[in-house]
């Protein structure tokens, strides 16, 4: 029953991720001449020159990567989100036509570059939780990481770089270097979107004295430590090294924790994405 629950948000996220990603590039990108990147981006040039279907394009373009690339989507369960995913886009950027304004909201280059930007990357986010991926770039990102060895964050940029270069030919420069821009923002949404804005505060803390400072973190904050021994590589002398985690409000009361029991101590205070477990969101599988 667990399981099934956890499907079904998968999907729904999925779903409702595509719904968006189709409505900002029917409401801003295409009337705009805004190229999307990826597979979408490819298939707005294409419709630009012969009027087919994005949608179908984006399909009959994923076909063929999808039979290629399948093996290196992480396993069968996400290898069907993904498909999912690609389905739901493609039927649901064709249906806008016939329920959205063919010419946007605004004929605002810069406005619909931004709100495209943020509409589009919620909806990558919301794909992205779903355990899915849109297909296109992210399929070809990972065939050329398998087998040319490239690593996925240049794969993506190589993919991106060329569909932005092609669309500049064909809509104007202008147009292309919003399309960066787009590009740019809607990763930050998407991951915003994907991760949450709970980022944590990891404290690593060199001490010596461990067991005041622990104390303190316990009884002030309510937050467990863990406690390493160590030794200074330079000076040899024992100390103890203290790892905890805190939110974001939270870390300057554990500075001033650390300062006042021990002036001396070594501070670094690092950026988690998500932390799971007792005091923060359940461990849970697919939360």
């Amino acid at each position: 029953m667990k399981l099934l629950k956890s499907s079904f948000k998968d999907y729904f996220f999925i779903i409702l991720g595509t719904l968006i990603q189709a409505i900002a590039i029917r409401l801003f990108f295409i009337p705009a001449n805004l190229a999307s990147g990826g597979g979408g981006g490819i298939a707005q040039l294409i419709n630009f020159y012969t009027g087919w279907p994005i949608g179908l394009m984006v399909f009959i373009g994923n076909v063929p990567l999808f039979g290629l690339g399948w093996r290196q989507l992480g396993g069968r369960r996400f290898a069907v989100r993904t498909a999912v995913a690609i389905v739901s886009y493609s039927i649901f950027v064709d249906a806008a036509v016939f329920f959205l304004p063919t010419d946007g909201i605004t004929p605002d280059l810069v406005l619909n570059s931004l709100y495209g930007a943020v509409v589009a990357g919620i909806g990558y986010g919301l794909v992205y939780r779903g355990q899915g991926t849109s297909g296109g770039s992210d399929i070809l990102a990972r065939i050329l990481n398998r087998w040319r060895g490239i690593s996925m964050s240049q794969s993506y940029l190589m993919v991106d770089t060329a569909v932005i270069l092609a669309a500049g030919f064909v809509f104007g420069w202008e147009e292309a270097l919003y399309a960066v821009i787009t590009l740019y923002v809607s990763g930050i949404v998407a991951e915003t979107t994907f991760e949450g804005q709970g980022q944590v505060r990891t404290g690593l803390i060199v001490t010596s004295a461990p067991d005041i400072v622990a104390r303190q973190i316990m009884d002030v904050l309510g937050r467990g430590v863990t406690i390493v021994p160590a030794f200074g590589g330079y000076t040899g002398e024992a100390r103890s090294v203290l790892y905890c985690v805190v939110s974001r409000p939270e870390i300057v009361q554990l500075k001033t924790i650390v300062h006042e029991a021990d002036p001396k101590a070594f501070m670094v205070v690092g950026q988690a994405h998500e932390a799971l477990g007792e005091g923060f969101r359940p461990l849970e599988q697919n939360s």
